[in-house]
């Protein structure tokens, strides 16, 4: 068990605003997209969280320059580029995201030796869709020690553009496959594509670049290859799933928010959800404000790719929901494993009860504050939002999955009038 964690003092209404950091999700992607760069790629908006020092240690490892500075990382490649280095494999197996590098290694270099990704436990996140789509593209695979080694086929080692589509709706795959055709040879279509505003972030990167990509945001994607890539500058896109949880956690504490840097047409699903639970918002041109009644209602909930209800945030919301006025229904259906906050959130008093991947949720008027273990990253953030409304002092175990994807998590909320600290034990 990591000797970290959070203490959360709770039972009191927030005030205040919150600015919402750049989006983990597209970073790290956006960050992978340097590999295809023959130029200096500069960053802003860039979360200062764990997972970013991790893909910064992994570029550099394979010739980049990176210098980071508050939000803005500047990355060049400073020797010739090569292999990630086989004493970086502890980082691949802590960040799942590690594994989008192998779409523009395999564009830029012909051949890419890489270990398998890690990331939180949540389920199985299979490559196959990666693998399959890419194979398509001219790639050969084959595993060895722990190893997913790819060699481009083709004499001349570049990948040759293809119609593909996804036997599902695979976010990782769409973006590696739309990394890796950027430097194909001819047109690549990517049908059944995922449709992640994250996706369309990747495609504006790369347009700026001197890529020719279009139809990011909708099932169909089309790529037209070029011969290389220069340098830009780019702002990382706002992180609705931050902003997401920052809106529950209001709603959990009944308070007034504003919200900055935010992006509301991202958030649809998730604000109209709040709407019917009994959330008011305020819009204006650069600010959102939530404003909750005092008793608000269950709603039901299924997990789905966007446009649905995101899977990051079934956890922050089940947390809220254990706190409505009746029953509510809350189904995961991207991850297998996605659940294990359950157990967590009935030892602070709530009345959860779980059939496979559907949980069942009966309204409690108070929660108890208690100790806790978060598990992953999304759960360890509702189990604090939990704590931010229980009476009491709570003590969550998991900070180290919080910090790989909140930028400054307790320091926002203390900014609103939350009693909430980093810790560490003795």
């Amino acid at each position: 068990m990591n000797n970290k964690y959070i203490e959360v003092k709770g039972g009191k209404s927030l005030e205040g605003k919150i600015k919402i950091s750049g989006a983990k999700n597209s970073a790290l992607v956006l960050m992978a997209t340097s590999i295809l760069a023959k130029g200096q790629i500069n960053l802003f908006n860039v979360p200062q969280i764990r997972d970013v020092a991790i893909m910064s240690k992994i570029l550099t490892s394979m010739g980049m320059y990176i210098t980071s500075n508050e939000d803005k990382l500047e990355i060049n490649i400073k020797s010739i580029l090569h292999q990630p280095q086989e004493v970086f494999t502890n980082l691949f197996h802590s960040l799942r995201a590690s594994f989008f590098c192998i779409g523009p290694i395999l564009a830029r270099l012909g051949s890419a030796k890489i270990p398998l990704p890690g990331g939180c436990s949540i389920g199985s996140r299979p490559i196959d869709e990666h693998i399959s789509a890419l194979e398509k593209l001219g790639v050969q695979f084959k595993f060895k020690n722990n190893y997913l080694i790819a060699e481009v086929i083709n004499p001349k080692k570049r990948l040759i553009g293809t119609i593909i589509k996804f036997n599902c709706k695979s976010v990782g795959a769409t973006k590696t496959l739309i990394m890796a055709a950027c430097l194909a040879k001819g047109r690549t279509i990517l049908k059944n594509s995922s449709q992640e505003p994250e996706i369309v972030d990747l495609a504006n990167i790369l347009n700026k670049m001197g890529a020719k990509v279009k139809g990011a945001g909708t099932e169909c994607i089309t790529i037209e290859g070029v011969e290389s890539l220069g340098g830009c500058d780019y702002t990382v896109m706002p992180d609705r799933i931050e902003a997401g949880t920052y809106l529950i956690a209001a709603a959990m504490t009944r308070s007034k928010i504003t919200f900055s840097s935010i992006e509301p047409k991202h958030l649809k699903e998730v604000i109209n959800k709040l709407e019917m639970c009994g959330c008011k918002f305020e819009y204006s041109d650069k600010y959102l404000t939530i404003i909750p009644n005092q008793i608000l209602n269950s709603v039901d909930i299924t997990t789905l790719p966007y446009p649905g209800f995101p899977t990051d945030l079934q956890a922050p919301f089940m947390a809220l929901m254990t706190t409505a006025n009746g029953v509510s229904t809350i189904k995961e259906t991207v991850f297998e494993n996605r659940m294990h906050h359950v157990k967590e959130l009935n030892k602070m008093g709530a009345q959860i009860s779980l059939k496979d991947n559907t949980a069942k949720v009966v309204g409690v008027k108070k929660l108890k504050a208690s100790s806790v273990i978060g598990f992953d990253l999304r759960g360890t953030a509702a189990l604090a939002i939990a704590g931010l409304y229980a009476n009491g002092k709570s003590i969550i175990q998991g900070l180290e999955h919080l910090e790989r994807g909140y930028e400054d998590f307790a320091l926002k909320l203390q900014q609103i009038g939350a009693e909430i600290r980093h810790k560490k034990q003795n």
